[in-house]
């Protein structure tokens, strides 16, 4: 029975990922890359739990995967997804399609980004390297806005935990283009969506896994700086949406309550839900409540103006 629910999975998946379509976010050769061994592989983990989930390791050339929303349906807003695990692997099914999906039954078309993971024998720089793919990735869905549909005024980014830490930080740094090809270049999210996501790499708060995978052990007090997203926020940051559970032990919630109180304090439009249970890595669905989250989410977009107030949330 096992195999062959973990058979149905790796169908269901192949599938959907079929269905779509997968589209490099570079023309030509993919900036501050160098010839490795490392080889693009994804699987299903059955560790986490009994369904299993995506995994995809030692992405070199990153990727969107376009899911369009119907004509019928779009209204103009459009988001990056940035799958979670720590700047090691993406948890690119219930953190990145999982979402698509559900964004784009509500009119939002969803590109789910597979960046590359900080990989010294892969890359140059490799600390900015992931902020360089979301950068490049929000760059894209405006310069294709006209073949999707989309609404360059609402384009935003979403991320889930090391994820969550990209989207923040491209939120936080979209007048420091990584490539400067793209200086002058309109890289600033309209909104941010962040779950249970990694903010600081302060000691005593952060994740410091996902802190020594992107900057190192022992990072320099700039690079600390720069990274911790909490101490970047200015009047400008777009407006976010953040969830996170108060037993999350991965990342704790303060990393959530650091950022709001951020945004807060220079009046940038927040909303911030922290659940009393959950934990970690929980996605579209937190089993200890009835509550949907993503439907909050969607409510908020309203409130926003990122989706008509008439949008069919089921």
């Amino acid at each position: 029975m096992k195999k062959f629910l973990f058979v149905l999975t790796c169908f269901i998946i192949a599938k959907t990922m079929n269905a779509q379509k997968v589209n490099p976010i570079y023309d030509g050769t993919v900036p501050n890359s160098k010839p490795c061994e490392a080889k693009q592989k994804e699987f299903i983990d059955t560790s986490w739990n009994k369904n299993g989930i995506l995994i995809v390791q030692d992405v070199t050339v990153p990727t969107v995967t376009v899911f369009e929303a119907r004509k019928d349906k779009r209204n103009g807003a459009a988001v990056v997804i940035c799958p979670g695990g720590g700047y090691s692997i993406l948890a690119a099914g219930h953190e990145g399609n999982d979402f698509a999906m559900g964004f784009a039954e509500v009119g939002v078309t969803a590109f789910v980004l597979r960046y590359r993971l900080p990989n010294d024998a892969c890359m140059t720089n490799k600390a900015y390297v992931p902020l360089m793919d979301a950068q490049q990735a929000i760059y894209y869905v405006r310069k294709h806005a006209q073949e999707y549909g989309i609404d360059t005024n609402k384009v935003g980014i979403m991320g889930f935990s090391a994820g969550g830490h990209l989207a923040a930080s491209a939120e936080v740094h979209f007048n420091d283009p990584v490539r400067k090809e793209l200086a002058g270049e309109n890289l600033r999210p309209d909104f941010a969506i962040l779950g249970y996501p990694v903010i600081s790499f302060r000691e005593g708060i952060g994740h410091m896994g996902s802190r020594d995978n992107l900057i190192g052990k022992t990072p320099t007090e700039d690079a600390t700086h720069y990274f911790s997203n909490e101490e970047q926020v200015t009047a400008k940051t777009p407006p976010t949406f953040l969830v996170h559970a108060s037993d999350d032990a991965a990342v704790i919630p303060d990393n959530s309550i650091l950022f709001y109180q951020a945004l807060v304090k220079n009046k940038v439009p927040a909303e911030l839900h922290i659940y009393e249970r959950g934990g970690h890595g929980f996605g579209m669905v937190n089993p200890t409540t009835k509550e949907q989250w993503f439907k909050r989410c969607l409510n908020w977009m309203k409130s926003e103006k990122l989706i008509p107030s008439s949008a069919k949330i089921e």
